[in-house]
């Protein structure tokens, strides 16, 4: 059926063209990419075996949904998504403001149409892509902006009095009719709104300042919820909780390979960025296990959750901090530093709510204890791991790596040195080389820079190094040395 060779009623009944409800276009797509074995929701990852098979069975099942879970879980996209298991083209009868199906129209601006005309009543498409509508929910909301008002200067101009429904302005519920429509943040919906909304999900019935309206509205609602929300800044009200089919929880990714994964395929970077800038394998696992001990760490609070997008704006971040050092320096491609990890504090410090203790030590303090952390996480995955006290015949890995540092009395590595300087310093601490070669020999060139410097960084968190934050960069030391020389 070529839909741009329909422009009447009259050819759209020829077709054959059955009217149905959307939740029952949902549905039956749905079953087709079932049968066929296609994918549902593409791009969306670690839902696989739980969000996304409770949501097909929401779906199968006709129910409005409510997806419940913290920030940054990919609720919103969730519901982005149904909107390809729609029918491409949808036929209303031309110049409808609430989407009037041809075959059974419901507004008095429509059936009066079809009665004048007939087979001739003109007939418009829509493209799926035009039926998603989506509201965040603010206390300011008004039932003037979700269903409806009065309109006094329509009543005005068509000499109508207020008593006709004709003098209604449409909502953005009723311009939404045979749409997929998404109020975010449900809880923060003032009660009153939502008692509005209970005869729409059930009845079809509209009350708008006094006029009871039977308009059997064809929708499928999608409900975003933060679980936080229950107890801090409302609550959703009980019917209207009744009256959504489906509640689905939402979640963090459980393991560090998927959020990698998510952050890879969402950070906008620059082509620039990806040809010249080499990111060792550790460095993604390192972003990712910062979010992780986020949400682990007591200085951070739980309920408000640590959404995906910090990491993906830290990547974006540690690819800019690295293009700016390689800029400044003259270099033409440059890999990521552990140093340039301090570049993505910025992109900590907006996305974590803190606890008072939280806020006691500071926002960038907080950042910088949670890189720490993280990189203590990963240290043991990579490398022996380091006892507090080792036995006097026991040999200690790093034995040889603290030696060179009390003999140099210190290490200074500064920001933006370039490529070439940056390699001779590190290269100059040669025990550095050894516990990769014994450890983890088959890391490539390119990595082991990063390594090594990961190494520093694990002793200082490990309390086997100091480190002195510089205006240019960072000092290492040997943890006693200096106090011994000091005495001396």
């Amino acid at each position: 059926m070529n839909h741009k060779e329909i422009k009447t009623l009259g050819q759209l009944k020829n077709t054959g063209w059955k009217s149905r409800s959307i939740k029952d276009e949902l549905r039956e797509h749905l079953i087709e990419k079932l049968e066929s074995g296609a994918s549902t929701f593409a791009g969306i990852h670690g839902y696989e075996h739980t969000v996304i098979p409770e949501l097909e069975r929401a779906i199968l099942s006709k129910h409005n949904i409510n997806l419940l879970g913290l920030r940054g879980q990919a609720k919103t996209r969730l519901a982005r998504q149904m909107v390809n298991l729609l029918d491409e083209w949808m036929p209303i009868v031309q110049g409808s403001e609430i989407n009037d199906d041809p075959l059974e129209p419901i507004s008095r601006y429509a059936t009066s149409l079809i009665a004048e005309t007939g087979d001739d009543t003109p007939i418009k498409w829509i493209h799926r892509s035009d039926r998603f509508a989506e509201k965040l929910a603010t206390p300011d909301v008004t039932v003037a902006d979700i269903i409806g008002d009065v309109d006094p200067i329509k009543a005005a101009n068509l000499k109508l009095s207020y008593a006709d429904d004709r003098v209604i302005h449409y909502g953005m519920i009723p311009r939404a009719n045979r749409c997929i429509f998404v109020i975010n943040e449900l809880p923060d919906l003032q009660a009153r709104i939502q008692v509005a909304l209970f005869n729409i999900l059930q009845e079809g019935d509209i009350q708008i300042r006094g006029f009871k309206l039977r308009l059997p509205l064809d929708m499928q609602f999608v409900f975003t919820a933060n679980p936080e929300d229950y107890t801090n800044r409302g609550s959703i009200v009980t019917p209207l909780k009744d009256r959504i089919g489906s509640q689905i929880l939402t979640h963090y990714p459980e393991t560090v390979e998927i959020a990698r994964t998510i952050t890879e395929q969402e950070a906008k970077l620059d082509e620039r960025q990806k040809s010249k800038i080499h990111v060792p394998n550790l460095v993604m696992d390192l972003l990712e296990e910062i979010s992780f001990v986020a949400r682990e760490s007591e200085l951070i609070d739980e309920k408000s959750g640590i959404s995906a997008r910090m990491s993906i704006t830290a990547f974006e971040n540690l690819m800019s901090t690295a293009e700016r050092r390689m800029l400044l320096s003259g270099d033409k491609n440059t890999v990521i530093r552990y140093s340039d990890i301090l570049g993505i504090i910025p992109a900590i410090t907006g996305k974590v709510e803190l606890v008072y203790e939280g806020e006691q030590e500071g926002a960038d303090e907080v950042a910088k204890i949670l890189i720490g952390d993280a990189t203590k996480s990963l240290f043991d995955d990579y490398f022996p791991k380091i006892e507090k006290l080792t036995k006097e015949d026991q040999e200690d890995p790093y034995e040889n790596i603290l030696a060179w540092f009390f003999e140099q009395n210190g290490f200074e590595l500064e920001n933006n040195l370039s490529d070439r300087e940056y390699k001779l310093i590190i290269d100059s601490i040669t025990p550095l080389e050894d516990l990769i070669n014994k450890y983890q020999p088959d890391t490539s060139e390119k990595d082991r820079y990063f390594l090594k410097e990961f190494i520093l960084f694990g002793l200082v968190e490990y309390k086997k190094l100091s480190k002195y934050q510089l205006t240019t960069g960072m000092r290492f030391n040997d943890l006693y040395g200096n106090y011994i020389s000091g005495l001396g």
